[in-house]
């Protein structure tokens, strides 16, 4: 099969900035991991954004863009072209021509049970600004076909447990984590499609509880965690939401899971017990996969919590967890490379997303492509 160079671009639920990567692919089994960079937005653009998510409860349909959205989804998209120029020339244009690019957006609105998801980015706009193929709004498709529209990152999963060094090659069924200010899992096992769903709340209560209760943006290093202790009841009332009882697919917003249960706690303590819950919820997550991990390989922002790692260590029966790093990998770069993965599968009219990722009634292909 023909190979490209594409660039990925992701800018996450958590709101941080946007991730870059490139990679040589087929789209199927061939992966050669290029550079990867990250460009943080400010603090100011960061809360715009924020902001943003209260006027997207408004949309009803997937183009609409009431109050500031318009204007929000320029500017986000003129930083991500500002982002892909200062990654080429910092080097990453010695890697390799890029023919293509897979660009995420910025999700302000999820909603699968009303068919509507909202990424705000302008692909054609890109495309005018770089001079290269976009490949945009790859959610869209498959939830038109009955699925949830996330996660998408399954399909590049399932491509890099393949080729895991030994020893992780051996150690077979592989669950993908990624924490993010949701987090998500990915089942890989000896056969079959790969199977994914969001297993629940990763940073995004951390960052909204330590924004609100001590001023700061995140937990960096959880240094605030540190000092607390886990409060076991608050634990168990968030993980009484009918949402964990459920087996994949399944998918949430960034809004679905609340300060609520954490009130009263003091600042430590519900940086620490909200690190807790992050570990709990994906372990809980292993009753809805097919066979028991054998090894969890960790990605996404929050894997440099190290509370949210030792829980996981802690307590993951009768299996290992390990950084993405540990495998070869990187774990902050993860999510961008699937995006220019997903990009040139789209091109080649292959699924993006599968019945047991997403819940579409059959594979998916999807994207929609703006050409220079």
């Amino acid at each position: 099969m023909a190979e490209f160079c594409a660039i990925g671009l992701m800018s996450g639920t958590s709101m941080d900035g946007i991730d870059l990567a490139m990679l040589r692919t087929d789209g199927d089994h061939k992966v050669e991991r290029g550079p990867a960079m990250f460009v943080p937005y400010e603090a100011g653009f960061r809360c715009r954004i924020e902001e943003s998510l209260d006027e997207a409860r408004a949309i009803v349909r997937r183009e609409d863009r009431p109050g500031g959205l318009a204007a929000l989804e320029k500017e986000i998209t003129l930083r991500h072209a500002e982002a892909i120029e200062a990654f080429l020339r910092n080097g990453a244009s010695g890697w390799g021509r890029p023919d293509i690019i897979g660009f995420h957006g910025q999700t302000v609105l999820h909603r699968p049970q009303m068919g509507v998801t909202v990424q705000l980015g302008d692909g054609e706009l890109l495309a005018k600004k770089t001079g290269l193929p976009v490949v945009y709004d790859m959610r869209a498709n498959d939830m038109e076909l009955g699925g949830q529209g996330a996660p998408l990152v399954p399909a590049y999963h399932a491509a890099v447990a393949r080729a895991l060094p030994a020893p992780f090659s051996s150690r077979s069924p592989v669950v993908f984590v990624n924490i993010g200010g949701i987090s998500n899992v990915t089942y890989v096992g000896r056969r079959g499609d790969p199977i994914a769903f969001d297993s629940g709340p990763g940073n995004a209560l951390i960052d909204q509880w330590v924004a609100r209760e001590g001023g700061v943006p995140f937990d960096a290093d959880g240094v605030i965690a540190s000092e607390g202790d886990t409060v076991a009841a608050v634990i168990e009332r968030y993980l009484g939401n009918p949402f964990f009882e459920r087996a994949g697919p399944k998918s949430l917003d960034r809004n679905d899971f609340t300060l609520d249960e954490a009130e009263g706690l003091e600042l430590a303590d519900g940086a620490r017990t909200l690190a807790a819950l992050s570990a709990e919820a994906i372990l809980k997550s292993a009753e809805h996969m097919p066979e028991a991990p054998k090894l969890w390989i960790v990605c996404g922002g929050g894997r440099k919590n190290p509370h949210i790692m030792a829980d996981l260590g802690n307590k993951a029966k009768h299996a290992e967890v390990i950084l993405a790093e540990d495998a070869g990998l990187n774990g902050d770069s993860m999510e961008a490379e699937a995006w220019a993965y997903l990009a040139v599968r789209s091109t080649k009219g292959l699924p993006l997303t599968f019945p047991t990722t997403t819940g579409c009634r059959e594979p998916a292909p999807g994207g929609v492509t703006a050409k220079p």
